[in-house]
């Protein structure tokens, strides 16, 4: 590099992020530190001009910064600060804490003020995008400028218990299985969209519904499942399968088994992914549970998890019976927390329509074999190394980070008491005398308050963070029906201003 180069590129990178951040707090794996050579090399030899450095916010949405090849480069050692405010918005972008009181109004002394907290690329997740010009895309973690991790990050809280999994020998394999919805967009922004939040996009259906796994529907969008298809391909995520489902333009997604922190960060670039083809097509996709939109029907995110011993053997088979000992302590854990669960996976208002009788989803605490009408179903039987579980509780707005967290959690609390579930359903699961899951945000926040797993696990502080967030988030929505002549119309109103967009 000539001089003058090196004096362009001091003088592009100076300021971003903290000098030598990365090195001080010894932040990278040898793994990364591999990763990062390798991905300065790929911004050079493809010449790419913007690489996308994101982080994912507590909804699971992401949050990024454009940046030039020099300051990724600084990045890479530095970090890049970012606006620590992301933490005080919840879904309708309004700042739910006293945000200036000391510790940004929900306890953190490091968010007095709301600083900047330092994001910092973990270049393992490093991609080109093939639908952006000479563009690059890198996952964050994100830290307060002392080094410590922003408690507040669900990636950091899967982390941890990827690593109690890994205490005892176990790996953690998720596969997704996610349903949306895709519509056409019908106009442009205008001036009195423009409010906060945003008005509800005017669509037109994407395609008929209700004829399910139609191969002639699927072929009626195919340019467009071609499209994303090359997309996702080209970002390392090849879909095992893209079906059509049960509403108007409404897909499933499902993707093979990946270990540990890598099936969140699948999750994460999907969604995102999806929209970003969707929009260059004139079309917008949406991963809010149920569209208030006529004939939509709900989308759920079925969780598809198992375990991997030291031997590379699933640890949830058995020669004999449908599950192993650990499988069936981690299904008591996760029915023993599915009350508390279901906030941290389900975790909009729009998402309780779903849990209704005979919808396919759960509406209640059990389990069975083979059984879609359950909260945890069995897939596998005997001998079978493909066996795991499907947890059916969430929605596809849940934040990867928490959901998987949220799961793994419950499963490790069963194994470590060697829980045993009750008798696994052989009939009509919507009949059983079992307790019900949750009907409301309300009484699911109730049940994660009470649930003390899980404040030891993600900590007090999370906990009461997203209680607050949450319970923010119903006050507005109580208050947009209560001062509406017509509250059952408001409140639908307002789901779709808060939800369909921005998810």
């Amino acid at each position: 590099m000539s001089a003058a180069e090196t004096r362009a590129e001091a003088a592009a990178t100076a300021g971003v992020g903290r000098a030598g951040f990365v090195a001080e707090h010894a932040l990278f794996t040898a793994e990364q530190k591999q990763a990062a050579a390798e991905m300065v090399d790929a911004i050079e030899q493809l010449g790419l001009q913007t690489i996308r450095v994101v982080v994912a916010d507590q909804h699971g949405v992401p949050r990024a910064k454009f940046l030039s090849p020099h300051a990724t480069r600084a990045a890479l050692s530095n970090g890049v600060d970012f606006s620590g405010a992301i933490y005080s918005l919840d879904t309708g972008n309004t700042v739910f804490p006293p945000a200036f009181a000391d510790g940004g109004g929900f306890g953190i002394p490091e968010f007095t003020g709301f600083p900047d907290v330092v994001i910092v690329p973990d270049p393992t997740t490093f991609r080109v995008l093939p639908w952006a010009d000479r563009t690059g895309w890198v996952l964050c973690d994100a830290y307060f400028g002392n080094g410590t991790p922003v408690p507040l990050d669900a990636r950091r809280l899967l982390r941890a218990q990827l690593e109690r999994a890994a205490k005892l020998g176990l790996t953690y394999v998720t596969g997704l299985e996610i349903e949306f919805y895709i519509t056409r967009a019908q106009s442009g922004v205008r001036l009195e969209d423009t409010t906060q939040p945003a008005a509800t996009p005017t669509v037109a259906p994407f395609q008929l519904g209700y004829q399910f796994l139609s191969e002639v529907r699927l072929d009626s969008v195919n340019d467009t499942l071609e499209a994303l298809r090359d997309g996702l391909c080209a970002v390392g995520l090849m879909p095992r399968a893209m079906e059509d489902e049960w509403g108007p333009g409404q897909l499933e997604f499902s993707f093979s088994p990946l270990a540990g922190l890598a099936g969140a960060d699948a999750a994460l670039l999907f969604r995102s992914a999806v929209k970003q083809i969707c929009a260059r097509r004139g079309l917008l996709a949406t991963f809010m549970c149920k569209p208030l939109l006529p004939n939509f029907f709900a989308s759920g995110w079925h969780l598809h998890a198992s375990m991997v011993d030291e031997h590379g053997t699933n640890a949830f088979s058995d020669d004999v019976d449908v599950l192993s000992a650990t499988g069936r302590s981690y299904v008591a854990g996760l029915l023993d927390h599915a009350p508390g669960m279901t906030a941290l996976v389900t975790p909009t208002i729009n998402g309780y329509s779903r849990f209704a009788p005979y919808s396919f989803a759960p509406d209640r605490i059990c389990w069975a074999v083979e059984n879609r009408g359950a909260l945890v179903r069995v897939q596998g039987g005997p001998a079978d190394p493909g066996t795991h579980l499907e947890n059916r509780l969430g929605e596809p707005a849940a934040n990867p980070f928490l959901y998987l967290a949220a799961d793994l959690a419950a499963g490790l609390d069963g194994i470590a008491r060697k829980a045993t579930p009750p008798d696994a359903l052989e009939s009509d699961p919507y009949a059983a005398d079992v307790p019900l899951l949750p009907t409301s945000l309300a009484d699911a926040l109730d049940a994660l308050s009470a649930d003390q797993m899980y404040r030891t696990q993600f900590g007090d502080g999370f906990v009461d963070y997203w209680l607050m967030m949450k319970r923010a988030e119903l006050a507005r929505y109580d208050t947009a029906r209560s001062e509406a002549e017509d509250p059952d119309a408001a409140g639908d109103a307002w789901q779709m201003r808060e939800y369909f967009e921005f998810y």
